[in-house]
């Protein structure tokens, strides 16, 4: 089958103005005035591209979503195809100026968020507008999400509604290790835990005293000891926090851990041995608070004959597409736990996500822009 959208259609130019434009405006996830500019912004990108613009407030604190339509009559209620994306960044204001400035250097751009993932909203963009231009079987919807970073927490009820009866779902986060796909991720736990012990002069009268940076410092011992590679089950104690001075035993000690977990059997057996951790000492208490902010993203036989779609694809473009399963998180994790064919990782090809070598190879813009507007045409089912 030949391509309708070939890679020499594809406005480069366009691509790159819109992202230097994108990455221009700072958008760290919980600053929902910069991210409500950033909106503006791609809400009149989209319009421009003739596509519909829907905006959805924003809450608990965070800036507003914004699911972008190919054109449809008036109450089509046809089946269609969801794409994800989101605009926030774990940058803070500032960060553009001072310590990762928007450059070019031959094939790399660099800049805040610009990998992760403000190419893919406007890859996403001009897919949309190559494909309908070509005649789309079904309808296209673009989600954007303003709080992906941090957990998606007022997005997730619009990501699962537009998700329903979706043909797939196509997540333009970046691609992986040199331009993979991502068929499978890890789901991902938070768990937070509250060590109380009892306060006692360290000088005067230790031995009153019951550390709580002590009993914490076991129990970090405790949860890292659950982590099994074989699996793919990571457990990290990433922050501890305890005690008010170094005279004083510590009455209280928290720690902050991360969880990723590859399927809801082991995800379901840690969040329960965890949950069942207790003391020693009985005049230690722990508080603990765990469950999964993602669900696991399994690969499965539909998500993988969408993958095979897009690797025929991009034969046809002239590159290898191969998948491979992350232990990173997406919003592409609550669609798959839907049953909904998932497919992630469409974005640029790059690589320093969430650091200050953050960048895109400019080059890998164009056929995966190819690549996503053929998928919309393409898809498994559909055409």
């Amino acid at each position: 089958m030949s391509l309708s959208v070939q890679a020499a259609t594809v406005d480069e130019a366009r691509l790159l103005a819109d992202i230097h434009a994108f990455v221009g405006i700072e958008t760290p996830s919980r600053d929902a005035a910069a991210v409500n500019r950033l909106a503006d912004l791609v809400a009149r990108k989209a319009e421009g591209s003739g596509l519909l613009v829907e905006r959805r407030p924003g809450t608990m604190g965070f800036g507003d979503h914004l699911v972008l339509r190919t054109p449809r009559p008036a109450g089509e209620r046809a089946p269609r195809v969801l794409i994800l994306a989101h605009i926030d960044t774990v940058h803070a204001v500032g960060t553009l100026a001072e310590r990762l400035p928007l450059r070019r250097d031959g094939d790399r751009l660099y800049g805040p968020g610009v990998y992760d993932m403000k190419s893919g909203v406007a890859m996403a963009i001009e897919a949309m507008r190559l494909a309908t231009a070509h005649g789309l079987p079904h309808p296209v919807d673009l989600l954007i999400v303003s709080d992906e970073e941090v957990g998606s927490k007022s997005s997730r009820t619009a990501i699962e509604e537009l998700a329903q009866g979706a043909l797939a779902a196509l997540v333009a986060e970046p691609a992986r290790d040199g331009g993979k796909i991502v068929t499978a991720r890890k789901g991902v736990g938070l768990c937070d835990i509250t060590v109380r012990g009892r306060a006692a002069h360290a000088g005067v009268r230790p031995a009153d005293g019951r550390s709580a940076i002590r009993a914490a410092a076991r129990l970090v011992l405790d949860l890292e000891a659950m982590n099994d590679a074989a699996r793919g089950i990571t457990i990290t104690v990433g922050t501890i926090r305890g005690g008010t001075g170094r005279n004083t035993v510590p009455d209280e000690c928290r720690l902050e851990v991360d969880l990723r977990l590859p399927d809801m059997a082991s995800a379901d057996a840690i969040l329960e041995r965890i949950r069942a951790l207790k003391p020693t000492d009985p005049d230690i208490r722990y508080e603990i608070a765990a469950d999964l902010n993602r669900p696991p993203f399994a690969a499965s036989p539909a998500g993988l004959r969408v993958f095979g779609e897009a690797a025929r694809i991009a034969d046809e473009l002239g590159f290898p597409l191969e998948g491979v399963a992350t232990g990173g998180g997406s919003d592409g994790n609550f669609t798959a736990a839907l049953g909904i064919p998932t497919l992630d990782g469409l974005g640029a090809d790059g690589a320093g996500a969430h650091t200050l070598d953050e960048h895109i190879l400019v080059s890998s813009l164009v056929p995966r822009t190819a690549l996503l507007a053929n998928l919309l045409l393409r898809l498994p089912g559909t055409a």
